[in-house]
C-alpha cells in the first residue's frame, strides 16, 4: 500500500480530541452503540473477565495517542509518518467512495460522518466510552470513534500485521454508517425486538455485512481521489488485501474468546467467527459491489 504524497485529506471529516479527557470512566452502556470492530459487548466482557473496569485491562497501555491537531497538510514532508494524518487520508478515501457508490447502488444519498480520534475516554451520543470498547460507530450522533492506539494492540496482541489493517478497521465502521443510512440498522433493531432469541444471529449478520462493505471499498481504494482530483492511494497490493483479511480473522469472536480464556460458544457470537469475517471481506473485495453483501439471507 502506498499513499499519494500529494493527496490532501479532508480534515473537516475528523474531530481530534486526544488529550482532552472527556469520559466518565465507565464503558459505553451495552446496546448504546451499534457496531465495532471488536464489539462493545465483547469489549466489556473481556474487561470484566480480566478483573478490571477500564481500557488498560484490555490494552495494557496508557491510551495516549499523540497530540491533537497534527500538521497533516501537504506542506509537511513528514506527515505520512503520523498515524493521524494517514488515517485522515483513509477516511477521505472511504467517504469519497461511498459518496458516489451509495446513490449508484441504492439510490440513496450519502451523508458524510465524522470520525473522532480520542485517547482513553470519550463522551458520545451513545454514552461515555473508553478505549476498551475498540473502534465503534454510534448511530445517534452518526460518528465513528477510535483511539488510535488500538492499532498497536491490533498488531501486538491480535497479530494483525500490515498497514492496510488500519483502513480496513475504518472501512468496517463506515460500513455501519452505510447500514444506518440505508435503514438496515433500524430494521435489525426491529427484528431483534420481535425475536430476541435470534438477537445474536442478527448482530452477526450486521457485522459480517460491514466486513463485506469494507472489502468492497478496498477493491476501489485506488480509484478514490481528494477534493482536487488527486488519487489518494497510488497502489494497493494483493498482500495489502491479505493483511485486511488477516486482520478480520484476528478479531473473530472465537479468537477473542480464546484470548480471554473463555470457552468458544458460537451461540454467543455477536460479530462472527474468524473464518466468517475473512470470508465476507473477501466476498466484498472480489465482487466490488455492495449488493453482493447479503449476509442476511435466510434471516430476513
Amino acid at each position: 500500500m502506498e499513499l499519494n504524497q500529494d493527496a490532501q485529506a479532508d480534515t473537516s471529516q475528523v474531530e481530534d480530541v486526544r488529550g482532552a479527557g472527556g469520559g466518565g470512566g465507565f464503558p459505553l452502556p451495552i446496546g448504546g452503540g451499534r457496531g465495532g470492530i471488536l464489539g462493545l459487548i465483547v469489549g466489556l466482557i473481556v474487561v470484566l473477565a480480566g478483573g478490571g473496569y477500564g481500557a488498560t485491562q484490555i490494552f495494557g497501555g496508557s491510551g495516549g495517542g499523540g497530540t491533537p491537531a497534527s500538521d497533516c497538510s501537504t506542506a509537511n514532508p513528514n506527515r505520512l509518518a503520523d498515524v493521524a494524518c494517514r488515517n485522515e487520508l483513509y477516511i477521505t478515501s472511504i467517504q469519497a467512495f461511498w459518496q458516489t457508490t451509495l446513490p449508484r447502488a441504492y439510490g440513496t444519498a450519502y451523508q458524510p460522518a465524522h470520525t473522532v480520534f480520542f485517547s482513553q475516554q470519550v463522551n458520545t451520543g451513545c454514552g461515555a466510552a473508553d478505549s476498551g470498547a475498540g473502534p465503534f460507530y454510534c448511530p445517534p450522533d452518526k460518528k465513528v470513534y477510535i483511539d488510535l492506539t488500538f492499532y498497536d494492540e491490533l498488531v501486538n496482541r491480535f497479530g494483525a500485521k500490515g498497514e492496510f489493517a488500519q483502513p480496513y478497521v475504518l472501512a468496517h465502521e463506515y460500513g455501519h454508517h452505510v447500514q444506518d443510512l440505508l435503514g438496515t440498522m433500524a430494521q435489525v433493531d426491529r427484528l431483534e425486538q420481535r425475536d430476541p432469541g435470534s438477537r445474536n444471529r442478527y448482530s452477526v449478520a450486521l457485522e459480517l455485512q460491514a466486513d463485506c462493505l469494507a472489502g468492497v471499498w478496498s477493491r476501489h481504494a485506488t480509484e478514490t481521489t481528494d477534493a482536487s482530483g488527486r488519487p489518494i492511494f497510488t497502489s494497493v497490493t494483493a498482500q495489502d488485501i491479505q493483511d485486511a483479511v488477516t486482520a478480520a480473522g484476528t478479531v473473530g469472536d472465537d479468537k477473542i474468546a480464546q484470548q480471554a480464556g473463555r470457552t468458544v460458544n458460537p451461540d454467543a457470537f455477536t460479530h462472527g467467527s474468524a473464518a466468517q469475517r475473512q470470508q465476507w471481506v473477501t466476498t466484498g473485495y472480489r465482487s466490488g459491489d455492495p449488493r453482493s453483501c447479503d449476509t442476511f439471507a435466510g434471516l430476513i
